[in-house]
């Protein structure tokens, strides 16, 4: 007895019978995967980093706008985007928030710290961090060698409000110092 693909073919040989590859990822997990896919080529990234000691350095990598079609009635179009980041020694993003994007941040070299109501997180090369709109964080280079980061948000970000800095009991501040970035 023959089998389908003896009498059929194999059908992932037939590209009109595979499904449609979607615009962009649509899940979290896919982000995740799209961020760490990235980060694994590095060939792709590392000669476009560049330190700067005066201001913090970023790249717009990529821009996907939304599949036409893809958008419901009533919603807004989504695509994402992806930056990548340098930090030098004692750089920082400000406390802030990311609007209306989810993002993924992923360390691609060195060590950051991010700061969040519930303390400060070590970040190192390969850790990633998931965040909802309306996330406040502020991520710091507290380590004495450069580091480099890759985010991905979706939708691309549009809006990045800056939050003052919390206060301890002892009226010390949470955030240490930092460059601000846009």
């Amino acid at each position: 007895m023959n089998s389908d693909v003896q009498i059929a073919g194999d059908p992932l040989a037939i590209p009109h019978l595979l499904p449609p590859v979607p615009a962009h990822p649509a899940t979290v997990a896919g982000f995740a995967g799209l961020a760490r896919s990235i980060a694994a080529d590095r060939a792709a990234w590392a000669p476009l980093v560049r330190y700067d000691a005066t201001t913090r350095w970023y790249h717009r990598l990529r821009t996907v706008p939304q599949a036409l079609g893809s958008a419901r009635a009533g919603e807004a179009p989504m695509g994402y985007e992806v930056w990548l980041l340098s930090w030098v020694p004692g750089q920082g993003s400000g406390r802030h928030d990311h609007g209306a994007s989810s993002g993924v941040l992923t360390v691609l070299e060195g060590e950051l710290t991010e700061h969040v109501e519930g303390g400060p997180r070590t970040l190192t090369a390969g850790a990633q961090r998931v965040f909802a709109p309306g996330y406040v964080h502020e991520v710091v280079n507290d380590a004495l060698t450069p580091a480099v980061s890759l985010h991905v948000y979706f939708p691309g970000l549009t809006n990045m409000p800056m939050h003052p800095s919390q206060t301890t009991d002892a009226g010390a501040t949470t955030t240490p110092p930092g460059i601000l970035a846009p």
